[in-house]
């Protein structure tokens, strides 16, 4: 079950961070807390190994670029947990590795796949994402599009995550019996 609420239709932060092709997502908070779900401890060890004053410069609303294959590895989520903990809203990437976007996906995250993006922005650009058109718009009019999610990824993400969706289908479908409410 997702505890993070929908994104907003469209998403207005900065580019956060930039990771080359095959990141393994783990590194974010380190190897040694991938089994780790408290959110303190998360945010205390993000991306430390990478820069250490990221965790006071990320706002609601940043996103994460990546490169080709984004989250290859094993698909764990504490990395995820402590990047949205910090107000990481989407994950931008040319690719990104099946696992973690299954995962992710099913958490409600928007991962969008746009071509080029790693080579068209850089850290701390002010950038407007509309998720379900693929778009970033840069502030000197620059747009760049990728490839728009599914309409049932679209869904998922819109409800909150998979579960939600589920829960929000089955509800929806449950036929009313006598002294049943809804």
């Amino acid at each position: 079950m997702s505890a993070y609420p929908p994104p907003p239709e469209v998403i207005e932060g900065r580019v956060a961070w930039i990771f080359g092709d095959d990141f393994d997502i783990d590194l974010v908070v380190g190897v040694a807390n991938i089994k780790s779900y408290d959110p303190d401890h998360l945010r205390s060890v993000c991306m430390t190994a990478y820069d250490p004053g990221f965790v006071d410069r990320v706002r609601p609303g940043d996103i994460i670029v990546g490169g080709r294959n984004f989250g290859y590895g094993h698909p764990h989520y504490p990395p995820m947990v402590a990047l949205r903990n910090l107000g990481i809203s989407a994950v931008v990437a040319e690719s990104f590795s099946p696992g973690f976007w299954r995962g992710e996906t099913f958490n409600g995250m928007p991962l969008i796949t746009i071509p080029g993006i790693s080579d068209a922005v850089a850290v701390g650009d002010d950038v407007r994402l509309d998720w379900r058109r693929a778009e970033v718009s840069k502030q000197d009019g620059t747009t760049i599009t990728g490839h728009p999610p599914n309409a049932r990824t679209v869904a998922v993400i819109e409800a909150g995550g998979s579960y939600e969706l589920l829960l929000s289908e089955h509800r929806s479908t449950q036929p009313l019996t006598e002294g049943s409410a809804r």
